[in-house]
This record gives C-alpha cells, sequence and structure tokens, in this order.
C-alpha cells in the first residue's frame, strides 16, 4: 500500500491515513489499547462493558447515532481479549461530524447511574442469549480456563460471570475509563475520500485538546509451558455431541504465527482441507468440522471444534484427529499444498484491503502493535514459511501434553 502518512499529537494520540479517491466517503477507526486482558480477575467483562458504554452519550453529546445517521453515517464497534476498536463511515462533505463526534467520548462519558443500568442490562441479557441458552454457548466459558491457568485469556471477552457486570458500580466504571480510554493509548486511522492535509486539520481541532493521561504499565502474568493433557467431559441439552481441542501457539508478533495460521488452513480452511475432505466428505466422520487460530497478542491458542455424525463416538471422533494431526508432524507437507494455501491467503488479503473501511481497519491494528506499513508485509510473511517450517511446528505444536481438550455430550 502506497503513501501512508502518519502523526503523533502531543496528548500521544497517533494519527495514521491513507487516502483513496475512488470513494465518496471516508473512515474513522479508533483502537484503545484495552481489552479483557487488562480486566481484573474479579470485575471482569468490563472492555467489553464500555463497547457499549461509548454509545450511552458523552460530555457533550447526549446522543451518539442520531447525529452520524443525520450526517449519512454508520458505526459500530467490537472488543476481543487485546483491543477495542471503534469505527465510522461518513460521506466526505460531512467528514467533521465523525471527528466531533469520537472525540467528545474520547474526552469524557456521560458517566451516569441510568446510562449504566441501560448497558448493563443489554450486556447482560447479550451474556445470558450468547453463554447461557444457547447451545454450546459456554464452550468459551469451559475451554479457555482449561488451557490457561493464569494469564487473563483465561476468560472470555464478554466477562468470566454474569455477576461482575451485574455488580459494576458507577466509580468502578469510571476509573476503567480514565484508566485506558485515553488519548496516548490509542490510534486513529482516518481512510477514504480526504487529503493529508484536511486529516491532520480536523484531528488538531477536535483531538488536540484532550489530555493526556495515566495509563499504567501492563503487568500480565505468563502462562507456564503446559506439560500434561487437560480433558474436560461435560454434558448439556445440547442436539448432538462436540468436541473441542486446543493447541498453545506462539505471540502474534512471532515468526512462526504465520506457520499456525498456516496450518489451520490446511486443517479446515475450504471443502478440499484436509479435515473437511478425509473426516467430512470421505469417511463421513463428522458433519462439520473447523480450525482456527486465535490471533491474539501474547501467546495464542490453534483451535479445532467439531460435531461427529450420528453413530460415532466423540473417542472415534478424536482419534481421527490426532491421526491427521500425526500425519502433519511426520510426514513432508506437499509444495502445491502449501502453495494453494497461501494464494488463497494473498487474494484474500489483498481483496479485503481494496476497501477503505478495511484499510483504516487494519492501519489501526498495525500501528498499534508496530508501525502501519506493516499492513504490506503480511503477504511476504506467509510466503517465507516453508514446509520444513511447518513440520517443525506442527511437531512442537500437536502434542497430547500440549493440548486441552473438551468432550461436550448431549445429555440423555
Amino acid at each position: 500500500m502506497e503513501r501512508i502518512n502518519r502523526l503523533t499529537l502531543e496528548n500521544g494520540l497517533r494519527l495514521v491515513h491513507h487516502e483513496d479517491t475512488s470513494t465518496q466517503m471516508v473512515a474513522l477507526n479508533i483502537v484503545y489499547d484495552v481489552g479483557a486482558r487488562d480486566e481484573h480477575p474479579d470485575h471482569t467483562g468490563f472492555a467489553h462493558l464500555f463497547e457499549h458504554l461509548m454509545f450511552g452519550g458523552s460530555r457533550h453529546i447526549p446522543d451518539y447515532d442520531t447525529p452520524l445517521q443525520l450526517a449519512g453515517g454508520e458505526n459500530n464497534a467490537w472488543t476481543n481479549n487485546d483491543i477495542t476498536n471503534y469505527y465510522l463511515t461518513v460521506p466526505k462533505a460531512n467528514v467533521e461530524t465523525g471527528f466531533w463526534l469520537e472525540s467528545d467520548r474520547m474526552l469524557g462519558l456521560d458517566f451516569s447511574e441510568h446510562s449504566l443500568e441501560v448497558q448493563r442490562g443489554v450486556v447482560m441479557e447479550e451474556f445470558k442469549q450468547r453463554c447461557l441458552n444457547q447451545p454450546y454457548g459456554d464452550v468459551g466459558h469451559l475451554l479457555r480456563p482449561l488451557a490457561y491457568k493464569v494469564h487473563p485469556y483465561r476468560w472470555p471477552t464478554i466477562g468470566k460471570e454474569l455477576s461482575h457486570i451485574a455488580q459494576a458500580t458507577l466509580d468502578e466504571v469510571r476509573t476503567f475509563f480514565y484508566r485506558h480510554y485515553a488519548p496516548n493509548n490509542a490510534v486513529l486511522a482516518v481512510t477514504g475520500n480526504i487529503s493529508w492535509k484536511e486529516t491532520v486539520r480536523l484531528t488538531q481541532k477536535w483531538f488536540g485538546d484532550i489530555p493526556r493521561r495515566e495509563v499504567p504499565a501492563r503487568q500480565l502474568a505468563q502462562e507456564p509451558t503446559q506439560d500434561e493433557e487437560r480433558r474436560l467431559e461435560v454434558k448439556r441439552p445440547v442436539p448432538v455431541d462436540a468436541l473441542f481441542m486446543a493447541f498453545h501457539m506462539c505471540r502474534r508478533d512471532e515468526p512462526d504465527y504465520y506457520a499456525f495460521d498456516i496450518l489451520s488452513d490446511l486443517l479446515a480452511n475450504g471443502r478440499s482441507s484436509r479435515l473437511n475432505q478425509r473426516l467430512v466428505q470421505e469417511r463421513k466422520l463428522f458433519s462439520n468440522i473447523d480450525a482456527y487460530i486465535s490471533g491474539t497478542r501474547d501467546a495464542g491458542l490453534l483451535q479445532i471444534s467439531g460435531r461427529p455424525s450420528v453413530g460415532v463416538s466423540l473417542e472415534e471422533a478424536e482419534d481421527a484427529i490426532w491421526a491427521e494431526l500425526d500425519l502433519l508432524r511426520n510426514e513432508t507437507i506437499d509444495e502445491r499444498e502449501l502453495e494453494k494455501v497461501k494464494n488463497k491467503f494473498e487474494s484474500t488479503y489483498i481483496f479485503g484491503n481494496i476497501n477503505y473501511l478495511n484499510v483504516a481497519t487494519n492501519l489501526a491494528w498495525f500501528e498499534l502493535t508496530g508501525q502501519a506499513e506493516d499492513i504490506n508485509q503480511e503477504v511476504p510473511k506467509y510466503r517465507a514459511i516453508t514446509v520444513n517450517r511447518l513440520r517443525e511446528v506442527s511437531h512442537q505444536a500437536f502434542r497430547r501434553e500440549n493440548g486441552a481438550v473438551l468432550q461436550y455430550r448431549k445429555q440423555d
């Protein structure tokens, strides 16, 4: 990607920009360097709660959505264990509305018992729907603490327990905000039909006076190396049995991250992938199966999940997966199979970054974790992975003592 501009304001806000005159729209993406891993173990779900509170009114703007909609814009947000991400798109003629809205909620929220009560109710209902009242909804609450013993990845973004959100006080919420939602803890990416000069002017005008805040240094417990297999079996009122497996992998910023991503694609990305072709289509042991990596900044997980076909036991299904993993460990992957996976990734990545909003999201992420220009290095990093390295990583990762297995059984 050509011509990425950047500026750091005096208050620490990092600004990155890429102009795209092929659209009449502008995207603003703000990523805050705070996620579920920054929560206290007894007060989880706060980062996700803030994803909702940030739409509940800010210091000078009681209603976020209406002004943006009147300007022809759209917005959304998402949270994970590492970051909280907010984005909006707006026609270029009304772009200042976007800067005004985003800067005011960075300045301060309208902290009130009413706003907290409303958003807390929304989050609690989401927790009930997604985790308590949905088949397999508690998998994250079961598999994560099985795989992680000390690192805060051991709880999902939505929170460890419903009570943590139910009991959140206004003082706790206010403290969490001023500790993490600061210009010096954020990156603003602006893309689309707007010049660099105009972007700097509007950013200085609307964000320049927001004061820096004391952001505490992150001191996370480091997960010790797992040395024996961990297993859990549960019975729930679900339609069919399911199997969930997790293997420890490296951090997002290590070279082997790309090897793990390729391994997950070799296993289950598309109909011709190994697990889909052999275990679903040919042997019909599974009705569906998937493999994916968590993509977390700290050491993550490569996960495999599947639902055995009718009449196939979880034991038989698990043995079949282990057999496939042993092939990855012990046999050389065909160069053509690897090339196909790399080509698929490259096309998906390049086409994805044609869209100005995707570019904004990616620029913000790469600037936060390194530098925005890293957006251009993802494909070369994937291309650099060899079949020999894949076998080495497989040998290291797909060991029983590195795995956590959750057998999720249908209740009789």
